[in-house]
């Protein structure tokens, strides 16, 4: 089996009969490139991707994080060409499946299927969640309810949800929350200085989970 998909609280994993071929790839590689065709989607067994697309001048606007466990590429279910691009963050390696292959497998196994369409609602909601974040919050709550948002995802995945590293850099982050990388970097230094978090290079170490969620939550 390769490692299961999205988490515990999906229980689904993907067997080998599917799994077309694993991918090790290194920081800043590409997983695959706007326009390109797409024919697989790609279950992370470690490490961890952005995805983001182009705007029309040329700028780079990330539209996720992913990390162990999750899956990425859905889109190219409904389309044949990719609409995104995703980079690696870290060493990596992916599990892909062929999209004709996922799909002769949820027509044999209806379990898988309702999993899928599981994945993908999660995927509506999380982008509900970041309309939210852009419209509404302030820089404390944008930036904690990103904290909080991981700390949960690493806690699905039976990680520490206190304590974990975030491989994306504070331009990545701050690109991601529509706000500045000097913005980013004071709200960090304001949350150590409260005694809510530590960090060390790109270890996060949470102190108070309950008064970050109550700061996420306005």
């Amino acid at each position: 089996m390769c490692r299961e998909v999205n988490g515990p609280d999906t229980d689904l994993r993907l067997p080998e009969t599917i799994v077309r071929s694993r991918r090790l790839l290194k920081r800043g590689d590409l997983l695959y490139r706007i326009g390109e065709p797409k024919r697989a989607i790609y279950a992370i067994r470690s490490g961890s991707v952005k995805s983001y697309v182009m705007t029309d001048d040329g700028r780079m606007q990330i539209t996720g994080f992913h990390i162990s466990g999750e899956v990425l590429g859905l889109d190219a279910i409904a389309s044949s060409h990719s609409a995104s691009e995703a980079r690696v963050l870290e060493t990596t390696m992916v599990c892909e499946v062929p999209i004709d292959v996922l799909e002769m497998y949820c027509d044999d196994t209806p379990y898988v299927r309702q999993q899928i369409i599981r994945i993908m609602s999660n995927e509506i909601l999380d982008n509900q969640e970041l309309m939210l974040l852009l419209g509404k919050k302030n820089a404390d709550e944008r930036l904690a309810t990103f904290l909080f948002g991981f700390s949960r995802r690493f806690q699905k995945r039976n990680y520490s949800p206190s304590k974990f590293n975030l491989s994306m850099s504070r331009s990545d982050i701050g690109n991601y929350l529509g706000m500045a990388e000097e913005t980013v970097c004071r709200v960090f230094t304001r949350f150590q200085d409260d005694g809510l978090l530590t960090t060390e290079r790109r270890q996060v170490q949470i102190h108070d989970l309950a008064r970050l969620k109550a700061i996420a939550h306005g």
